[in-house]
């Protein structure tokens, strides 16, 4: 597992996840995104590429921590997605179910993403 092409990869699937919200901004849709989308997606995204990374250097450390770290690093995640959700939420007025299907977008594919990550490097491991 190197660190170089984990980075490469996470850097190309963020530009793909973020294609569809910059369209929808420039073609009218703008309302089907909540007015701080950004700072939403960019929160989530930096917590997963630490999560991402944290778990590659785990990984060249000690390989049989792996699943463990995988584990540890996706609870610490979710815990600060949901405590910034909180937070955000007691701050600012939002359209409900805009901002629930801005934050599952947003969730759910960085989840694929780390779940593609440790599929593919496990995947490596049997090779071996």
């Amino acid at each position: 597992m190197k660190l170089l092409p984990n980075i490469i990869s996470f850097l190309f699937f963020i530009v793909i996840i973020a294609i569809p919200p910059l369209l929808l901004s420039y073609t009218g849709y703008a309302n089907w995104l909540d007015n701080k989308f950004w700072l939403l997606f960019f929160f989530i995204t930096g917590l997963t590429f630490l999560t991402v990374i944290s778990i590659v250097i785990v990984g060249q450390i000690n390989q049989e921590l792996y699943a463990q770290a995988f584990l540890a690093a996706t609870t610490v995640k979710i815990l600060a997605c949901l405590f910034f959700v909180l937070i955000f939420l007691k701050k600012n007025s939002v359209n409900r179910y805009v901002f629930m299907a801005d934050f599952f977008y947003i969730y759910f594919l960085n989840m694929a993403f780390e779940i593609y990550g440790l599929l593919r490097n496990l995947r490596n491991q049997k090779i071996r």
